[in-house]
């Protein structure tokens, strides 16, 4: 299968690529950069130049593709406050590719966040089949599930907050590690009890390529390994490596400490993966979170 990806060269594209290649497929990459495109081409990836604005160059690789994975995001917006300029971006990018895949058949997986599902309310575990109306990031995950009614085998990964490896350099995990280091203590809010899932990027690159192969039209998927990991534990864990103290930060602090993190830190979000795991027979290898950062390459300053 020609399968094109935007983010190729991120984090969770990174990943991708090698699972794909691996299995026979062949790979084009989006890139933005010069710096992006050499790393693409090192690994055999025919490189498309442009990003998420470049509509046009996003539909004719859609077209000329069998599938599209969908990782590119504008994170440096979000992080700077044009949240909504990042949100228009992927929305109208999604449109794109959607359009010039309608009628195909043709797979397109798109990615989301189990952040959503406790921004919604959701207080219990979260699930698959858990869906809302609309809302930041909603509105492209239903978007891509939408196509499933145009000629598409649409489907989405819903992603934990923590994707973490060796791989991941600019994620929530390096953050509060560097909030951390700046602060001289880890702090977590309140009691820390609340809960985040996580998965090893490998294993979410594996599920990737399974959904792209043989997600049914209009499937969530979700990318778990961890079901949920007590915050507390992850801030006690970046503790014990960066050898400083660990502190619970008044929730009325929290912006002063965590940032841009500050919004979202203390939610609860548990979440299953249990249909994802019995529908693609997909199942995670890698080692957990805590396991992951007890390894230390998250600490090493040359790592970044």
């Amino acid at each position: 299968m020609r399968v094109f990806i935007t983010g190729a060269s991120g984090h969770i594209g990174s990943a991708v690529i090698p699972e794909l290649l691996e299995a026979g497929h062949e790979v084009a990459g989006l890139a933005r950069s010069d710096q992006s495109a050499a790393a693409l081409n090192a690994l055999g990836v025919t490189v498309r130049r442009g990003d998420l604005d470049d509509l046009d160059v996003l539909a004719d690789s859609a077209r000329a593709a069998d599938g599209v994975i969908h990782l590119a995001f504008k994170h440096e917006s979000m992080r700077s406050g044009d949240f909504a300029g990042a949100i228009t971006a992927d929305q109208r990018a999604i449109g794109a590719i959607g359009e010039a895949l309608a009628g195909s058949g043709k797979p397109l997986v798109g990615t989301s966040g189990t952040l959503m599902l406790a921004f919604g309310g959701i207080t219990r575990t979260g699930l698959e089949s858990d869906v809302f109306e609309s809302g930041p990031r909603i509105d492209a995950e239903n978007t891509v599930i939408g196509l499933a009614g145009h000629g598409v085998r649409s489907s989405v990964v819903r992603l934990p907050p923590t994707v973490h490896s060796s791989l991941d350099h600019h994620g929530y995990v390096p953050v509060l590690i560097g909030i951390a280091r700046d602060k001289g203590m880890a702090g977590y809010v309140g009691e820390g009890t609340n809960r985040w899932p996580t998965v090893h990027t490998l294993d979410a690159a594996h599920l990737y390529r399974l959904a792209l192969e043989n997600a049914p039209a209009g499937t969530r998927l979700h990318a778990i390994g961890d079901e949920g990991v007590p915050f507390r534990e992850i801030a006690q864990t970046i503790g014990e490596q960066l050898k400083v103290p660990v502190t619970s930060i008044d929730p009325e602090d929290a912006a002063g400490y965590f940032g841009f993190l500050a919004s979202f830190v203390a939610f609860d979000n548990p979440t299953s993966g249990t249909r994802t795991r019995e529908l693609l027979s997909w199942q995670p290898t890698h080692p957990g979170l805590l396991e992951d950062l007890r390894k230390g390459h998250y600490f090493d300053p040359a790592a970044g």
